[in-house]
């Protein structure tokens, strides 16, 4: 009997190793019936069966939920590998995986929102055709990932602010991200960057004395010459705008 367990517990394993590498998931069921033969517990029926089922099972049930977590953790330090490498695509389908088994996890999401964005940007129309539903696509997967972040947690500063620039940027849709970042500024108040995309969003719609105190802002705030510089530039083109100056 010992022999048998032991090679149950060796297939076992290998099924959980080979199912993973080859990209096919581990599926629990198919682990709780090989766990069943090596406790040598297939169909329990009788009162006694079914309490020395439950006694062996206990610590089964923990054993299956630790092998599923510890596999969506691996998506996750896959899909970053891929992430880091701007391997945008291949990270964007394994963060897809993680949700699978961490389907509350915000920082996921916003991973998706990133990944998606950037895909939307590399999805030209190579062939001429004039159609653009691939990016489309990319882009309206990017905003529901970074909108069900917010979903789990509306205080999030790094989605509001990918959102807001997905607005701003490549929805053509600058309304939007005005409030977001109204809301993040009380949340992060010398955040600069958001500063200059909130700027950006009132210039496009018209609250210019708005952009131009922001502006203002940003060269008072900012230590970087750069920033200073592209605030002034831009408060020049407000002002351009709004008085003729």
């Amino acid at each position: 009997m010992k022999f048998f367990n032991k090679s149950i517990f060796v297939f076992i394993l290998c099924f959980f190793v080979i199912s993973f590498f080859c990209g096919c998931g581990v599926n629990p069921k198919q682990i709780k019936r090989m766990q069943a033969l090596e406790e040598g517990v297939l169909n329990p029926t009788t009162k006694e069966e079914l309490k020395d089922a439950i006694q062996k099972y206990e610590h089964r049930v923990e054993d299956v939920t630790s092998a599923a977590a510890q596999t969506g953790v691996w998506y996750k330090i896959l899909a970053s590998r891929y992430l880091d490498d701007g391997m945008y695509g291949e990270a964007l389908k394994y963060y897809q995986k993680a949700i699978e088994y961490f389907p509350a996890n915000q920082n996921l999401y916003y991973w998706v929102g990133v990944c998606a964005g950037y895909m939307a940007k590399s999805s030209l129309d190579y062939n001429g055709s004039g159609n653009f539903s691939q990016r489309e696509n990319y882009l309206k997967l990017s905003e529901s990932a970074y909108l069900r972040a917010l979903e789990l947690e509306p205080t999030y500063a790094r989605a509001m602010y990918g959102l807001a620039v997905l607005y701003v940027f490549d929805l053509n849709e600058s309304e939007k991200a005005i409030p977001l970042l109204e809301k993040l500024l009380t949340i992060d108040t010398r955040n600069t960057d958001a500063m200059m995309v909130l700027a950006n969003a009132y210039y496009q719609n018209y609250e210019f004395d708005k952009a131009v105190e922001l502006y203002d802002k940003i060269i008072s705030l900012s230590t970087s010459p750069e920033k200073k510089a592209a605030a002034e530039a831009n408060k020049k083109q407000v002002l351009e705008m709004a008085y003729g100056e």
